[in-house]
């Protein structure tokens, strides 16, 4: 049974309003949970992946007896209560230490999650490099086989992608771009680093590009996973109509984003054409052949003397 939520005042309307579903939906808000116990490795790590996320982010102080792998309604219910799709769990325990669970929702039910244990941490504080600016959009870089070859992992990297991108934009400017977090994947674990861009003078119009390591760094060993079928991965990856651009005839498209037209011409008068009036290119008119000799004869004649 779905709850109709119904509001007296102005300011709830516009909440509701906003949370209704649209074309163009809003950005993604991230929902930051601490389980029953957790730890300072956590707590810190949490803090770390928070301060990449604002503003886009929500964070919960409490502890919660929550256990997402056997009861999901849990979070689909806080989800749907802060508007947040997406979520982190920190959670530490004899038998389970040091545990992220990364996960998304779709339509306020559970999409994608991932348990994964840290087993190498340093923190952002441990390096000495400016820091990532408030609502800045990051670069997201996949690497390593795992993610194309193993179906899971290639899940679980596009749970990343969805999870850091940032606020959707039209276009980034190469100054605006000052965070690049990787993923490299090996068996059974996936390592995290975060890089500052630096902009150095070059030879050429385009800069020359260095990273420096502003952290956090985290190497992450797979645990539990729970991915969605394929059937409900592709209704949550669909595209609304009014987004999906109408195919434009004899209109293509290269590799490096030129348009490329066919354009259809009917056939063509070119007698009619108005060219430059030049001595050459004007009619002489046709002589008979008879005339030509005849005139040619006339001119053999010899000329008779007085």
């Amino acid at each position: 049974m779905v709850r109709v939520e119904k509001t007296k005042t102005r300011k709830g309307k516009r909440v509701l309003d906003d949370r209704a579903p649209k074309t163009i939906e809003n950005d993604k808000k991230a929902l930051f949970l601490k389980g029953n116990k957790t730890n300072e490795i956590i707590n810190h790590a949490m803090m770390d992946l928070y301060d990449l996320k604002k503003p886009l982010a929500a964070k919960m102080d409490r502890h919660n007896p929550f256990h997402l792998f056997e009861d999901e309604t849990v979070i689909e219910r806080w989800g749907s209560k802060f508007d947040a799709s997406l979520f982190v769990m920190g959670s530490n325990s004899k038998k389970r230490p040091n545990l992220l669970t990364f996960g998304r929702l779709h339509d306020g039910q559970l999409l994608d999650m991932a348990e994964l244990r840290i087993t190498a941490y340093q923190s952002a504080s441990n390096f000495e490099v400016s820091k990532m600016t408030l609502g800045s959009k990051p670069c997201v870089v996949l690497e390593g086989s795992e993610f194309e070859s193993d179906p899971d992992m290639k899940r679980i990297g596009n749970l990343f992608v969805d999870w850091f991108r940032g606020p959707t934009v039209s276009k980034v400017r190469l100054e605006g771009l000052e965070t690049v977090i990787v993923f490299t994947a090996g068996k059974d674990e996936v390592l995290m680093r975060v890089y500052r861009t630096q902009l150095k003078k070059s030879s050429t119009a385009t800069p020359r590009v260095e990273l420096l390591e502003m952290g956090p760094s985290l190497n992450f060993a797979l645990m539990r996973r729970k991915l969605a079928d394929t059937s409900l991965f592709k209704e949550a990856c669909k595209k609304p109509a009014a987004l999906i651009a109408k195919r434009r005839k004899n209109l293509s498209e290269d590799v490096f984003g030129n348009q490329l037209a066919r354009v259809h011409l009917g056939k063509q008068n070119t007698d009619a054409i108005q060219t430059r009036k030049v001595k050459a290119l004007r009619d002489t008119p046709l002589v008979d052949d008879n005339e030509a000799e005849e005139d040619h004869g006339s001119d053999d004649e010899p000329m008779e003397s007085d």
